[in-house]
């Protein structure tokens, strides 16, 4: 049990070779954070709805995410600053107007199963 760190090692297993795998499978805590992190983001039904809306049509200002979502538009501005924050979609300018999209590629990938 080469993975077991040391505040556990004392306590008793049953299958031992998976318990080593079960560690290996969680992997880094702050890589775990920060997949926690992303869930979290999609666990909110609107913002959801703004980055699918987002991946299928590509950059959409803030006033037709509303339309499309029936949220209205300070909402979804307020989302989207989260979601810019954490660095899941940017804003590009164009004039007065600011397209969003999303940037982030893990986060592209799971937007793509539940789009399917």
């Amino acid at each position: 049990m080469h993975l077991v760190p040391a505040d556990r090692a004392d306590r008793r297993t049953i299958d031992g070779h998976r318990v080593c795998e079960a560690i290996a499978a969680i992997g880094d805590a702050g890589r775990l954070r920060a997949w926690a992190d992303r869930f979290s983001l999609l666990a909110d039904a609107n913002r959801l709805a703004l980055l699918l809306a987002l991946h299928r049509t590509g950059p959409l200002a803030v006033s037709d995410l509303a339309i499309a979502t029936g949220m209205n538009d300070p909402a979804v501005s307020q989302a989207l600053r989260l979601l810019r924050a954490a660095g899941v979609v940017a804003g590009e300018k164009e004039g007065r107007v600011v397209r969003y999209r999303v940037v982030d590629e893990d986060v592209r990938g799971l937007l793509e199963h539940c789009a399917a």
